[in-house]
């Protein structure tokens, strides 16, 4: 366990590295006795920092959805981060490279409550019954330690979180099977990647589900308006300067975004 004034150091190194866009010595490295409760007291004095700098928060991510990326990580459970306004991006965009370390993209469905949903408790229907509306959407991840990460370097980078991407065709949360939404993703027209949401815990709302009753603990709401982005259903893509990434999914649309 870490001292509160090494967790504010590692806070420092995170909101430098992300300032900078240059990548830090992982903080499993620097502090080895670091565990997951201090990567993530770690994100959230990050996030504070942010929101008193004037950034709103807009709701959470979920990662680490799957069983393979779970036992690679060698945790037993999804791990999670903030969402921020100034993270959204407009579909189509022409997206600086040099804004980020190192980024990445991931195929996922952004969930939009409609309803205040708190843990404990929460399960599949209650998440339906709280979400407003499904969209497509992208994620942009952007690792600001170095590899190789451990899970307590990615729980307090804050899940890599660094972009979001939505667009393609809304749908309410009953109006199609979510677990069947499928996702193409190309690289310069080329596929590099595919899944479906099923990939995310047998049912993407579950990964909504887990996130509220994680949250709940903390006596944290998943609010009316917040986006929770409840896993992603392909591995990711690394995007280099000049990459177009186009996310297809199927009826429900298709999502591009270029790094240039």
């Amino acid at each position: 366990m870490l001292s509160d004034a090494d967790r504010n150091k590692a806070a420092d190194i995170l909101i430098k590295a992300e300032k900078e866009r240059k990548q830090a010595t992982q903080l499993s490295t620097t502090w080895p006795a670091i565990t997951i409760d201090d990567s993530y007291a770690i994100s959230r004095e990050v996030a504070r920092r942010r929101m008193a700098a004037g950034a709103k928060l807009i709701g959470h991510k979920v990662g680490l959805t799957s069983k393979a990326m779970q036992r690679s990580s060698q945790i037993d459970e999804p791990d999670y981060g903030h969402l921020f306004d100034d993270m959204m991006i407009a579909d189509g965009a022409k997206i600086p490279h040099d804004k980020y370390c190192r980024p990445r993209v991931e195929i996922e469905l952004a969930f939009i409550m409609g309803k205040s949903l708190r843990g404990p408790g929460v399960g599949l229907p209650e998440v339906l019954r709280a979400t407003e509306y499904v969209v497509p959407a992208i994620e942009i991840v952007d690792a600001r330690l170095v590899d190789p990460r451990k899970i307590v370097d990615t729980v307090a980078d804050n899940g890599a979180a660094a972009g979001i991407v939505t667009g393609g065709r809304p749908v309410g949360p009953l109006d199609v099977d979510l677990r069947w939404v499928g996702g193409i993703m190309y690289k310069n027209s080329e596929i590099e990647e595919t899944g479906v949401a099923a990939g995310v815990l047998g049912h993407p709302a579950l990964g909504v589900a887990w996130l509220a009753n994680k949250l709940g603990a903390h006596d944290v709401t998943l609010e009316p308006g917040h986006l929770v982005l409840a896993g992603s259903f392909t591995r990711v893509v690394h995007a280099q300067k000049g990459d177009t990434l186009h996310a297809d999914f199927g009826a429900l649309g298709a999502i591009a975004v270029q790094f240039v």
